[in-house]
């Protein structure tokens, strides 16, 4: 009976730790997806009408940043001048759809960088509560210092009497 509780009580943990920390996986991507939009939505107070115009052409926009990272993956100047290019490219369209408003055409760019900036933090502080964590842990399970351990027979293992001398047994 109890090798059938421990067998279950191993299962039952085997798949808490194998689960309990999954890796980021195309749902996180949807997930910040969602909340992107959101905040963008939020932050440039889109209209319905406006929001239907506006997606396709930020989905675009978004398509076309993506690409330039991944056609200059190691070269920052390439990609960061890319990018300029395209946000010149789509500052008319976002004019279009914006009713012709320069600050909230250049809102789409700040909230944009907020966006990355809050997610970027909070990716940050998760990292650092994990390792505070995983510090507090260590800590908690570190044995003990070192202490002269009783070898059984009443002598200290590193055969020292109490006035710190080295005993010596003596045979007579």
């Amino acid at each position: 009976m109890k090798k059938i509780y421990a067998l279950l009580l191993f299962l039952f943990f085997h798949s808490y730790f194998c689960f309990s920390q999954q890796p980021p996986n195309d749902n996180d991507d949807q997930r910040v997806e969602v909340l992107k939009k959101a905040y963008v939505a939020d932050e440039l107070n889109l209209s319905p009408q406006e929001a239907e115009k506006f997606w396709p052409v930020y989905n675009n926009y978004q398509n076309e940043i993506k690409q330039a990272r991944k056609e200059n993956p190691n070269d920052e100047v390439a990609y960061e001048k890319k990018v300029v290019e395209i946000k010149q490219r789509y500052q008319g369209n976002f004019k279009k759809v914006l009713g012709g408003n320069g600050q909230r055409v250049n809102k789409v760019y700040t909230t944009d960088k907020q966006f990355r900036d809050m997610l970027r933090n909070e990716q940050q502080n998760r990292r650092q509560q994990q390792n505070f964590q995983q510090q507090k842990k260590q800590q908690q399970f570190q044995p003990p210092p070192n202490k002269q351990r009783n070898n059984g027979n009443g002598q200290n293992k590193n055969n020292k009497d109490l006035n710190g001398g080295n005993k010596r047994n003596h045979h007579p």
